[in-house]
């Protein structure tokens, strides 16, 4: 095979900061490009492997993605320009910002490695950072910083520009993770039958084993090793964030917390002098998406796009689930990993274990980019053991987009050549939900459900319910604190009631 058409994956580079004062710790854009300088010199000669980038991907910075963490200290106005101009990677041309997702570091990769097979381009960083603990602290401390920055251009966008709740759900209250994802863990608890009680348990022990491992992880944020009753407790120290999920079962996302991957030809490594056992391939790789809008899905305890994404993945790399030695499951909130593990095949139990980074509530979930610390920590693994395989799934969304990479030092027998996603995307896309109306009125049943708090404790619930006519409809409850608590104590999966419509807002009534 022409060397200048094979991609390999070279450096890697992951960067925590815990500095604590806000004037000293290193602004968002100064914490990225010590990973990306990390990276580089995971390669080899640092400055060289820079000189030597034509392509530079960074990954959209929540503040630039969420209205939940919008930055009060200014913006960058071409981020990856910023990021260039500080790394010295004057031959960088291709300078490209993300639109938001948790899917785009797995994406860009195996975008970029099409691109290489073509060339298109030569060498290339996937990078991105946080640093929302130091903004955090800063706005706590009255701190005034400065991050604005203004190199000019415009940078490229990769991805879809499309936030991920409708309008329907928007006046309904469920605009955000933290809103949509217990929702989907609920449905799973009734497709699971098991009780309040239990699934609680059934989400601790699932995600003991992640606190377990980033325990382990000098760079994680959370190391105290949580039990599963700890983590399934409610405590002052961890209460519900939105039923029924606790604060510790919840993606962190205030942490300062950096990674790069670079990648490019086997030629242009051989080239730069890169040692050969720097090298890790992609063997296989899927990307897809299911009904872009929660209320659309033909259910919410499955993935289809997540079963399509493995299924190429695996099929692609010519190996199976069971032959990965390593796992890193996308675990923003517990749903996202047992909706991996069913559509998947794998046991929660997993003697291999579901991660090697702890996760991002214990490891930390540095908004759209948790994905490119995975994979770097992938390479460190299959490198520690050369011929061994390790899988990165990555999640968008409300377990709406899915990637996927395989990943080992071997190289591969056959061309780098995934199948075009579309064939598989038309397969989910066909596959309806039922009906949607967005004015309900008259008996209804509950589907599933989410009860949202705030400091002071229950504050409102969100409902997805069914009409006699098997109609679906989003619903708030009235705010009456009773009930609320009710919710949470008694199974209201399936619970009767009446929802009836008035000025743009549904609301269901139990009994």
């Amino acid at each position: 095979m022409d060397e200048t058409r094979i991609p390999v994956l070279v450096g890697s580079g992951q960067v925590t900061q815990r500095e604590p004062d806000p004037r000293a710790a290193m602004s968002p854009m100064d914490l990225t490009a010590a990973a990306a300088r990390e990276a580089a010199k995971d390669a080899g000669d640092a400055a060289k492997v820079l000189e030597a980038l034509d392509t530079i991907v960074q990954i959209r910075a929540f503040s630039d993605t969420s209205w939940r963490f919008v930055c009060p200290f200014g913006q960058y106005r071409n981020p990856p320009k910023s990021l260039a101009n500080r790394l010295g990677a004057t031959n960088a041309k291709r300078l490209v910002y993300t639109h938001p997702g948790g899917n785009m570091p797995q994406w860009s990769i195996n975008r970029m490695f099409e691109m290489i097979t073509r060339g298109e381009l030569e060498a290339a960083m996937v990078v991105g950072g946080e640093a929302l603990a130091t903004q955090k602290a800063a706005q706590r401390a009255g701190i005034d910083l400065d991050w604005s920055e203004d190199p000019g251009g415009e940078a490229e966008a990769w991805g879809v520009d499309k936030r991920g709740w409708n309008d329907m759900e928007d006046r309904h209250r469920m605009a955000g993770a933290i809103f949509a994802y217990p929702m989907i863990e609920n449905a799973i608890r009734g497709h699971k039958g098991e009780s309040i009680d239990e699934h609680m348990m059934t989400m601790g022990r699932l995600f003991e084993g992640f606190a377990k491992v980033a325990a382990d992880n000098p760079l994680a944020d959370r190391r105290e090793g949580y039990s599963a009753e700890q983590i399934a407790t409610v405590s002052e120290k961890n209460p519900f964030i939105g039923f029924p999920y606790t604060k510790l079962m919840n993606s962190n996302a205030f942490i300062d917390q950096s990674a790069a991957v670079i990648l490019m030809s086997v030629a242009k490594a051989k080239a730069l002098g890169i040692p050969r056992e720097k090298w890790v391939f992609l063997h296989g790789c899927g990307d897809a998406y299911d009904h872009w809008y929660l209320s659309e899905r033909i259910n919410f305890h499955s993935s289809p796009a997540m079963r399509h994404v493995s299924h190429e993945a695996t099929k692609m790399a010519g190996k199976s689930i069971d032959q990965m030695d390593f796992l890193d499951l996308y675990s923003c909130f517990p749903s996202a990993v047992q909706i991996a593990c069913e559509e998947m095949g794998i046991p929660e139990d997993d003697p291999r274990g579901l991660t090697v980074t702890g996760g991002l509530p214990y490891f930390g979930g540095p908004g759209n980019n948790y994905v490119t610390h995975s994979i770097a920590e992938m390479m460190d693994r299959v490198r520690g053991r050369p011929g061994s395989y390790g899988m990165v799934t990555a999640n968008g969304n409300y377990v709406t987009k899915q990637s996927a990479g395989i990943y080992s030092t071997d190289m591969p027998e056959q061309p780098f050549a995934p199948v075009d996603p579309k064939t598989y995307q038309a397969k989910i896309d066909a596959d309806k939900g039922p009906q949607v109306v967005e004015i309900a009125e008259g008996d209804a049943e509950v589907e599933t459900y989410a009860v949202l708090h705030d400091r002071k404790g229950p504050s409102y619930s969100i409902v997805f319910g069914r009409l006699g006519d098997g109609s679906r409809f989003i619903a708030n409850t009235p705010s009456d604190p009773d009930l609320l608590l009710e919710m949470e104590k008694v199974d209201h999966l399936g619970a009767k009631g009446r929802v009836t419509h008035a000025d743009g807002l549904n609301t269901f009534v139990p009994g």
